[in-house]
Formats: structure tokens, sequence, C-alpha cells
């Protein structure tokens, strides 16, 4: 009762509250999150990982909320508490607090209710056994269970709290070894993966090297613009570390020789351009497509695609400064892009995009320096990349080195024998790769983020909320998403959300300049009769293209392009009041 009271206390002045003996939903959700998500961060295969979302009666959501808003608080406050209680040594932890000191080994072994609950933090080792089995959700083990809880605090919005740390002691049981703090920093390889940057351990990961991964699904529909640490990862080689100092992009292949730019130059001798633009890897839901005959390539599920504020200088602008004119596209066909990573025998990443895409007013292809307001993180381009909207994100080439103008596409493996779409009726025997275009503008495309495939409903419910995305390529917005709560037999309309204020049809984009996603939403009466729920969307875009309902006529041996009807089902289960 103590710690529920203490739960109780830091909700009702948790710094969301409008008032304040009133818990912040928010608060609530995304604590819940926290505590009842399954791991994160493993190897492949993991992206059919579902978390079960139930409903209980008022009160229970009550409480959840107050003990929900307690551990976002507890997380956040611990983020930033006073800078110089930051830089304590564990020697000196040691001495001031008598604790045993833990490898992080022995901490990773208590993940679970029955073995305890133990997490990091600047240090410290602390037993959150007793939290966990009081707090909503606590039968599921915490996603920062035997590891640090720095990591996971990107999650939440920010809490000043300077009494959290006081709490978060009461469960305080030791002290990180040294070496173990130390040994990330000490690690000396020749794996050229080494020097990978830090990932946030949510992501579903799958590939480690190269690092491939995705967020889990709900999160994507939690804000329109996704937060860069939770936008997927496709990676085809070691992420190599560029110099902003002495960085030059090199544009070759006009009239005017070549043109060699640095990163100051990029900034500003061309004006800044923002948008706002959704990169989707061509493989993502290749998990369905496995489903039907097994394909070669990761096990995507349908997270490979986020949605990110983009600002940089046109394409068009540098290409003119080179020396572009008009009758340059009476040869020039392509533009192709290469960038700093390089396999072991020094062969780089390359794409290319047709040249009116590059040189359109209306295309907006970018050379980004900045995503969400801030430098690009190391893992999506850093210091510059390609952002080429409503195109595949195979051709976004990032840690861009090279900007070629050709009559040829590129000569990359990932243009010439990757990333191409065959008939069902071919196989790795008779695929001829020249037979098929380059993808470049993808499909109308749409999936549900919330509920999960396999999440339970209780039967008293009176109504079901379903959330998901929708995306066209090549600037088509999207126009419709249909809903159905019984397998297709009858649908209905969602609401959908193209900004983070929302959109009115006052607020549309241009014509063909559609590049952002649309978030959608519909809360339906709950089907009383029904012993399962099979909830699907499918989207219609400005073209009135619409995805096929089945992925078997789609199916093709790379995986790519799968569009199809996105079904998830739900368990009902009696009502417990009821049981």
């Amino acid at each position: 009762m103590l710690l529920l009271r203490r739960c109780l206390s830091l909700a009702r002045f948790s710094p969301l509250n409008s008032q304040r003996h009133q818990v912040s939903p928010t608060v609530a959700l995304c604590a819940v999150r926290l505590c009842s998500s399954s791991g994160g961060g493993g190897g492949g295969g993991e992206d059919q990982r579902s978390y079960q979302h139930t409903h209980r009666p008022r009160w229970r959501h009550a409480l959840a909320g107050l003990l929900a808003g307690s551990g976002a608080v507890l997380a956040y406050g611990l983020h930033n508490h006073k800078a110089e209680q930051e830089d304590i040594s564990v020697q000196n932890l040691k001495k001031r607090s008598g604790l045993p000191i833990y490898s992080q080994e022995e901490v990773t072994k208590h993940r679970s209710l029955e073995n305890g609950v133990w997490v990091t933090y600047k240090g410290g080792v602390y037993d959150i056994t007793e939290f966990v089995a009081m707090h909503p959700g606590g039968e599921k083990i915490l996603l920062a269970a035997g590891g640090a809880l720095e990591p996971f605090w990107a999650l939440y919005a920010v809490h000043n709290q300077e009494h959290v740390l006081e709490i978060l002691s009461e469960y305080k049981v030791g002290e990180l070894s040294v070496e173990d703090q130390k040994k990330q920093q000490a690690i000396k390889s020749s794996d050229p993966y080494a020097s990978d940057p830090e990932r946030h351990p949510v992501l579903h990961v799958n590939s480690l090297k190269p690092f491939n991964a995705e967020p889990p699904p709900e999160i994507l529909t939690d804000s329109y613009v996704t937060p860069s640490a939770f936008f997927f990862k496709r990676n085809h080689l070691p992420v190599p570390h560029v110099d902003p100092a002495t960085y030059q992009l090199r544009v070759e292949g006009l009239p005017g020789g070549v043109l060699t730019l640095s990163l100051e130059d990029l900034k500003t001798r061309f004006p800044k351009h923002t948008i706002t633009a959704t990169l989707q890897c061509a493989g993502n839901r290749r998990s369905e497509m496995n489903k039907v005959k097994q394909v070669k390539g990761l096990n995507w599920g349908i997270a490979a695609i986020s949605n990110a504020t983009w600002s940089g200088a046109r394409l068009r602008d540098v290409l003119l400064a080179a020396g572009y004119r008009p009758d340059v596209a009476q040869w020039a066909h392509h533009v192709q892009f290469e960038g700093l990573d390089k396999d072991v025998t020094g062969t780089t990443y390359g794409a290319s995009i047709p040249i009116n895409k590059a040189i359109s007013e209306e295309g907006d292809v970018l050379l980004a320096y900045e995503m969400n307001g801030e430098d690009i993180p190391l893992d999506h381009g850093f210091p510059v990349r390609a952002v080429v909207p409503g195109v595949v994100g195979a051709r976004n080439v990032k840690w861009l080195g090279k900007i070629v103008v050709s009559a040829e596409e590129s000569s990359s493996h990932w243009q010439q024998n990757d990333y191409k779409g065959f008939s069902p009726g071919t196989d790795w025997d008779t695929v001829d790769f020249k037979s098929a275009p380059a993808i470049q503008e993808l499909p109308i495309q749409s999936a549900i983020t919330t509920p999960a495939d396999g999440a339970t409903i209780d039967r008293s419910v009176e109504t079901v909320t379903v959330k998901g995305y929708a995306w066209s390529g090549g600037g088509r917005e999207v126009v419709r998403v249909d809903v159905s709560l019984d397998g297709g037999k009858t649908w209905q309309v969602a609401q959908l959300r193209g900004s983070e204020e929302g959109q009115g049809p006052e607020s549309s984009p241009p014509p063909g300049r559609a590049w952002a996603w649309k978030l959608w939403e519909i809360t339906a009466p709950f089907p009383h009769e029904a012993e399962e729920l099979e909830i699907v969307c499918k989207a219609v875009d400005s073209s009135y293209n619409a995805q096929p309902d089945t992925v078997s006529p789609i199916w093709n041996l790379r995986g790519v392009l799968s569009n199809a009807w996105h079904r998830v089902k739900v368990k009902v289960r009696e009502d417990e009041r009821e049981a």
C-alpha cells in the first residue's frame, strides 16, 4: 500500500496534468506501453510479435492510469536529475551505499517476475520487481528489464521531478561494475560494424550486421512525424563516420564540369527547402509473403515505413549550379547517387532516379542535411542524404558522396539486380533481372497498427478503436481508407489525419505532391455476436488505385511490393465480471 500511495502521489503531480488531481491519459498510455510490451531488439524473425490489448472496467482504467502516470514520471524524472549526480563514480556510490557490485551479466539474468526485474541507471542497479508486480501489465517483461533505463526515455515526454530519484533509491540493490560501464567504450574490434551508432532497444531487429530494424507498429501512429530514434533503419553496409568539416559532395556529368560542394556550401549557397515525406522500404510487409511461400529478404513486418520532416538544398538547384541546361535532357535520362558506405572491397551503395524527377520543380528532391529539425542522425545518412519523395526508400541514398548525371542507370547491384518485382510464377532458376524495371514509385499501401494481431478484447466493450497508416507513391494522395470488422463483408470509412493538427480539404497538398502518409482511425460499434474479429483495412489514392485483396497474386521471389489488404485477428473473451 505504501508503494501504491507513492504511485498515486506521483501521478497526481505529473506536470502533464492540467489539474492537480487529474492524470494525463498520455502519461498513462506511455507507461502502460513500457510495462506491458514484450522485448525488442532481438534477432531476425521477431517482426511478427504482437502486444495484447485488453479493455477493462472504468475503475480499473482509472487505477491503471494513476499507476502508469507514476511509471512515466519515474522514468523521466530520473533522466533529468541534476547533472552533478550523473558523474558520481561507482566506487564513490559503493562507499556511500555499502551495496554490492554486480556485473551486467548478473543484471541481465533478472528479466522476469520469477527471477526479479532489475534495471540499471547511471551505474546503479535497481530491483523494481515489486513495482512491476503492482503495475498494470506487470505480468509482461519490461522492455528495459535486465538493461538500462536511459534508452527508454525517448518514448515519453520529459518529466523534471527531483523527488523521483528518492523513490527509485528504495529499490536500489547494488552498483554496476566499473568494467561493464566502460566495456562498450573500451571495445576495440576490426569488425567493420563495431563503430555503428547505438540504436533504441525498442526496435524490432531483423538484421544486426548490417543493422535493419523497425519500430513496434503502435508507435508509428503515436505521432504524425516519426521521431528519428524510431524511424525504421535500413542499412546495406556498415555506417560510415564522415567528418562534416571535410565532407565534400561531387557533382559530375554536366557541361560545367565537376562541381565540388562542402556541407557549408550546401547550407549557404542554396535556399533551404523543407518537406514532410514518408519513406518506405520495398520489403515492407514481406513477412506476409513469407506466409504464402518463402522469399529471400529480411522478414519485415508492417513498420518498415516512417514519416519525417526533411530540410536541405533542392537537387534541382544544385544541378543548375553545376551546369544543367534543357538540352542535357536530350541525352541524360538518369541521375545516379553514390553513398560513402562501402563493403570490404570498396564497393559503395548506389542507386539512381529518372532525371525528370530530379530536375522538376515539383519533384521536391532534396540533398537533406536535417531530419526533424536536427542534423540527420548517423543511421539516416549524416551529414547528407538524398530524399526522393514518393519513391521507394532504396533510391534515397544515405551518406551521399557523389551525384552523376548520366545516360545510364546506376550500375549498382541494388539498382540492377535487386528491388525489382516479378510474376508469382518466376523463381530463382528462371528470373532475369534485366527483364524488369527498377522500382521507383511504390503502390498504394495501408496497415493496421492497433489492435495487434492476436490481441484480446472483452465482450463487454461497446466500441472498438482501430488505427493505422496509409500512403501512396508518386505524390498520389490517400483519399479514403475502408475498415471492416468482419473480414471484408461490411465496410466503414475511417477518419484521415494528414498533419499533427489534422487536415481538412483546405490544407490538402498540391496535386501530385502528397509526399507524406495519412494516419487514420475509426471507432466502431463492437459486434457482440462475434466470436473473433477479423479486422481489415484497404486504402484508395487520388488516382483511384486500390490495394489487392490477397497476397498470393502479388507474391514474388524477393517479397517486395507487398500491399494486399492488411488483416489482423482479435480474440473475443467473455467479460470477467460475468465469468
